[in-house]
């Protein structure tokens, strides 16, 4: 049999080369990654003509396949894919630009603007200092999924190729955050926090940083332009500008007048907010996010007074109507005190039409309990319905497709540095940011997120380098605003206003994994506390000394922390036993303002922690064991950091796979673990939602925006315990996705048969409550 090389020359497939590429990239792996068994198993698939770079691609993926054997076995799989790009493209940075920077399209034949002309020049300008500074040898630390990662969505292509490696998306951001004015030497210095793992922008900012239209933020929030056809229809085609450039929508539709509500310009009446949806809904369809990247994704906000609210809950069901479907939007109620208060009596819940009853949407907390009471006196109601069955349909609702979100809007908007500019609305697409909007304001959010996981340095977390990378990430933040391409000059006027940031973090879990410490322990409680007030300290400290070179933004007067109120302030606490001179930092921010009104905001980094390899956000760990989907196929993966302890105890065994794959990823059943190690690897399902929902609280005090905010129950008859819990802890997320198990389980055709254990999440599960039970937050 022959293989084809890269230069179409032909020679016979020789096992001992294969064996040898192997073995050259197994370098400080585990010895039981065995190079030959890769090798062997890559031979028995090769077939007469096959390519190097297909079989390249066949030795990763087997060894991807083999990493239930050993975690490093992912290792070794993402360097036989990173090896196989570093032999199809160029070394040198300055000349993959300009390879980018004006191609012919091949299928249409035309001429191809990839790159901004004036970041080409600023590459060109300083080629020298930037092609030495790249490390391409840190390409390798990305395992198998992380590569297939950047692979898929990240990496720039010409005609469908690659021509990007991740070091030179790593520069490419760095230039692009620091060309203008031109900073060659602040540039390298992004790239290595970048390139070590140590922080992330958001995928916006990953995709479009150098091209022509760099829109580098990631979420929108928007108000309805008017409750008209030309305010709806101009709030839509917003939506799809954004969208076209890759950014999320957060949009409240409160105000839009109810189904059989007076049209006083036509002598008709409205059909409401359901048929409105469903444009919104097709519009998300159409206009993907940067051309095919990522699917259009809107979020709908509505106030539970509404009167189409019940249709509404509907909207994402799998039965019913389908003309009363828009199941590609995401759902979210901005929920009142006052709603959760007639929920805990078990008062009635009236409905208000916004254009027949307005105000409701502009006041929160008492004022919206004596306009809303008003409405009701005189009897202005659409409908009445007691508030218990209108919660039921929520959790309804939540329990059949996981949302609709829950944000509570007192929270929301009493406890905001921007509260003084006027009520919040909504929020974004993954309720982590909350932000001031109005017909004239598009809100944006910029983010980025420290890779917690590497501040944890021979076994000890690091807070002095937690410190640099957080006042790097936030100086980098503060520049996305003045470089940014904005899609609709509502979303410039709003961020140049205001200039708020979020700076998030991503692998909470996989550090506390790295330190040997359980989820829920003492130590990881008090961790996580100080991880906070570290990113929170040097966040305002940061923005502080921006707002002496450059001066406060715009609306800095008048905020609560122009008078000295921090976000733990607003929450009517203090910091308590704490790191850091809170008393001092006042004083200065009194005194010289800050460059930012916000700063931290907890997102998801759903994408961008599979490509470091981190735990997702602060999210306990779903599963010990799971499967991965790639292009090239699905991958059972465990935790890395259990199947270590267990191969230091000699247990992981094909039987102790097995026992984990019968227990649904959960060990808490497995009774030849140790406790302690059961203890360290207990899953988000087994996990208290109570101490979940207190650790959320813990950082909320440092979150000046909000925490995209899961819950993970096994059993949703405690979901009105958890919601009702979250809301008096005073969160301002209460829901971001409910996850839930199935309620019955796939026959495992592929696991041996034996005898029933008990049951992981029966064995491990917290006291069930009454769903009537509101108070004991379990």
């Amino acid at each position: 049999m022959f293989v084809v090389k890269r230069d179409g020359r032909q020679e016979p497939v020789q096992f001992d080369k294969i064996i040898a590429r192997v073995r050259a990239l197994s370098y400080g792996l585990s010895p039981l990654v065995d190079p030959v068994v890769v090798g062997q198993k890559t031979v028995q698939g090769v077939r007469g003509g096959i390519r190097t770079e297909e079989l390249d691609m066949l030795a990763s993926e087997i060894a991807a396949g083999m990493v239930l054997d050993h975690p490093d076995f992912s290792i070794l799989a993402g360097r036989i894919q990173v090896s196989n790009l570093h032999k199809k493209t160029t070394n040198c940075f300055s000349e993959v630009v300009q390879m980018l920077s004006k191609y012919t399209n091949e299928q249409v034949g035309q001429e191809i603007q990839g790159l901004a002309p004036d970041f080409v020049q600023f590459v060109q300008e300083h080629k020298d200092v930037l092609n030495s500074a790249i490390i391409y040898e840190r390409d390798y630390k990305f395992d198998f999924f992380g590569f297939k990662t950047l692979e898929r969505s990240y990496l720039l292509r010409i005609n469908g190729d690659i021509v990007e490696r991740p070091q030179h998306m790593f520069m490419r951001v760095a230039c692009q955050l620091n060309m203008s004015p031109p900073d060659p030497e602040r540039a390298i210095e992004t790239y290595n926090y970048l390139s070590n793992h140590q922080m992330i922008h958001a995928t916006p900012t990953l995709f479009n940083s150098g091209t022509p239209n760099p829109q580098l933020s990631s979420c929108f929030l928007l108000d309805m332009k008017s409750d008209s056809i030309s305010g709806i229809y101009d709030t839509l085609k917003q939506c799809a500008l954004i969208s076209q450039f890759a950014g999320g929508i957060g949009l409240s539709i409160s105000k839009i007048r109810a189904t059989g509500s007076f049209i006083a310009g036509t002598g008709g009446y409205s059909n409401g907010i359901i048929p409105m949806a469903r444009v919104f809904n097709a519009t998300a369809r159409y206009v993907d996010q940067g051309g095919g990247k990522r699917k259009g994704s809107f979020a709908l906000y509505l106030e539970p007074h509404h009167p189409d609210l019940m249709d509404f809950l509907d909207l994402r069901k799998n039965n019913g109507i389908e003309e009363l479907r828009a199941r590609d939007l995401f759902l979210a109620l901005w929920i009142s005190d006052l709603f959760m208060e007639r929920v805990e009596s078990g008062a009635d819940w009236s409905f208000f039409c916004p254009h027949e009853c307005p105000g409701l949407e502009e006041v929160y907390g008492e004022e919206y309990t004596k306009l809303y009471t008003s409405y009701e006196e005189k009897d202005r109601a659409k409908k009445t319905l007691p508030a218990r069955t209108v919660w039921n349909a929520i959790l309804a609702a939540q329990v059949e497709t996981g949302t609709p979100y829950m944000l509570f809007k007192n929270a929301c908007n009493s406890k905001s540095n921007q509260k003084h500019l006027g009520p919040i609305h909504g929020s974004n697409l993954c309720t982590e940011i909350v932000e001031y909007t109005s017909p004239d304001e598009v809100a944006v959010c910029n983010l980025a997120s420290v890779s917690l996981p590497a501040c944890v340095v021979d076994g000890k977390f690091q807070f002095s380098l937690l410190e640099s990378v957080t006042e790097h990430a936030i100086e980098n933040l503060n520049r996305v605003i003045d470089v940014n391409f904005y899609p609709v000059p509502e979303a410039k006027h709003s961020n140049m206003r205001h200039r708020p940031v979020g700076l998030g973090i991503q692998g909470l879990a996989t550090t506390f994994f790295k330190l040997g410490i359980a989820y829920d322990s003492k130590e990881a409680q008090q961790l996580n506390r100080d991880i906070m007030e570290t990113i929170y300290y040097v966040a305002i400290r940061t923005s502080m000394r921006l707002a002496q070179r450059d001066g406060p933004y715009e609306t800095f007067q008048g905020s609560p922390i122009s008078q000295g109120l921090f976000q733990f302030d607003l929450w009517d606490c203090d910091p308590g036993v704490s790191r850091y001179d809170w008393t001092s930092l006042r004083r200065d921010v009194q005194t010289h303002g800050i460059r930012n009104s916000l700063l931290l905001a907890l997102m998801p980094t759903a994408s961008t922690s599979q490509m470091f390899g981190n735990s997702p956000s602060w999210e306990p760990q779903m599963s010990n064991m799971f499967t991965r989907r790639t292009l090239s196929g699905d991958f059972v993966v465990a935790n890395r950091f259990l199947v270590e302890d267990l191969l230091k105890l000699g247990l992981w065994t094909t039987e102790m796979k097995f026992s984990i794959m019968r227990h649904r990823g959960s060990v808490q059943a497995i009774e030849n673990i140790p406790p302690e190690i059961r203890a360290r690897y207990k899953t988000a399902f087994e996990i208290s939602g109570k101490v979940q929902c207190d650790m959320s609280r813990d950082r909320a005090r440092f979150v000046c925006q909000s925490e995209s905010f899961n819950a993970f129950m096994t059993d949703t008859t405690r979901l009105t315990s958890r919601h009702f819990y979250a809301w008096r802890l005073g969160l301002k997320t209460g829901l971001y996705y409910l996850r839930t198990v199935a309620a019955a389980d796939a026959i495992q055709f592929t696991v041996p048969v034996k005898e029933k254990e008990p049951d992981a999440h029966e064995a491990s599960a917290d006291v069930v409550c009454d769903p009537e039970c509101l108070s004991c937050g379990a």
